[in-house]
This record gives C-alpha cells, sequence and structure tokens, in this order.
C-alpha cells in the first residue's frame, strides 16, 4: 500500500516520465473528445485528468500511465478495434489487459464490475480504479442530479474504499473527502429528507 504521497516530482521523477511514450496513447484518446459526461466536458479530458491524479500521486510507471490515457476507450465507443492499441510499443500487451481488466462488460451490472475489480483485480487496476473514481468525484461537483450523486457515493463506500484502503491510503483518504462534500451538498439541498419518507 502507498502510504507517502511525494509533495512534487524530483528530477529522477522527470526523466522517468520523459522516457515514458504517451503521445500515441493521447492520440487515441481524442477518438474520446465528441462523448460528453454528466457534468459536462467530454471523456477525453476525463482521461488526462485520470493520469494526471496517477502522477499527484507518484504512479510513473508506463503501463499504468498509458492505460490511464485510454482507460474508457474499448467500453466508451461501441465496436473499438483493439488492434489500434496492440501495435504501439512493446508496452501495448500489457496496457491493454490493464485497460480490458477497467472496462465493463456488456451486459455487466456497475455493482458486479467494482466486486470483481475489489476481489480479483490487479494491484494496477486497483489503483487506476481509484484514480478514475477521484476524477469521477471531482466532477460531482459539477453535477446537479441528485440521485446520480447519492449512487456514485454510496457506490464509492461500498466498492472503492475497501480498494483504496488496500492500495493507497491518501487516495482513500481524498476519497473520504470528496465522499463527505458530496454528502453535505445532498443534505443541503434537503435530498435525504425528501428520500427517507
Amino acid at each position: 500500500m502507498n502510504v507517502d504521497k511525494p509533495s512534487q516530482m524530483n528530477e529522477q521523477g522527470m526523466l522517468q516520465l520523459k522516457g515514458i511514450y504517451l503521445a500515441p496513447y493521447i492520440q487515441l484518446a481524442t477518438a474520446l473528445i465528441g462523448k460528453s459526461r454528466h457534468a459536462g466536458g467530454n471523456m477525453f479530458r476525463h482521461q488526462i485528468d485520470t493520469m494526471g491524479i496517477l502522477i499527484d500521486y507518484g504512479y510513473l510507471d508506463g503501463v499504468l500511465l498509458k492505460a490511464a490515457l485510454i482507460h474508457d476507450l474499448v467500453e466508451d465507443i461501441p465496436g473499438y478495434d483493439v488492434q489500434n492499441i496492440l501495435h504501439i510499443d512493446e508496452d501495448s500487451p500489457e496496457v491493454l489487459k490493464l485497460v480490458m481488466e477497467v472496462t465493463r462488460e456488456e451486459g455487466q451490472t456497475k455493482s458486479d464490475f467494482l466486486k470483481k475489480i475489489m476481489r480479483r483485480g490487479s494491484e494496477n487496476a486497483k489503483i487506476l480504479k481509484c484514480a478514475d473514481r477521484i476524477s469521477n468525484m471531482i466532477s460531482l461537483g459539477f453535477v446537479t442530479d441528485e440521485a446520480f450523486i447519492a449512487r456514485y457515493c454510496d457506490e464509492t463506500e461500498f466498492y472503492i474504499f475497501p480498494i483504496a484502503l488496500e492500495v493507497d491510503y491518501n487516495m482513500y483518504l481524498e476519497l473520504i473527502q470528496l465522499v463527505i462534500t458530496r454528502r453535505r451538498y445532498l443534505e443541503d439541498t434537503g435530498y435525504y429528507i425528501r428520500n427517507n419518507d
């Protein structure tokens, strides 16, 4: 479990990041520019944000960062040809494997998908899912659909908290704070009073 969050990137980290071949993965992710998000913006920005969160937490593994850039590609573009991913570089097979691990299968419920990652996911899949959820929870600050916010908070508490607690305590702490702020918003709007009758 990662407990120490670096305060800023050192030169060694910069050199490690400099050596990661990201441009082709960013290019693939641009296919998501047209996919809007519930909170506004588009799915391309969410991919970049998820990668930024990983870097913020000190994760500089090339496979993990490349997968973050395209983690929603297969799920959000029906019939996406994974061959586009497989032939980019020597990391491509591992990147695709990680992307598929965090991709919900057609017909799979969200709870079954999250349980699968929680129980059988690789460490990188769990780390990526935590960064993904941090990005999603931050975006909830722009969402006014109270039922959607409540569902996301519940999912985060039930499935993502245990994952984060296992792999990165600092991500766990951030997720707790994000859930607290979103639940406070729901309290202020009277959502819980209206929906507990």
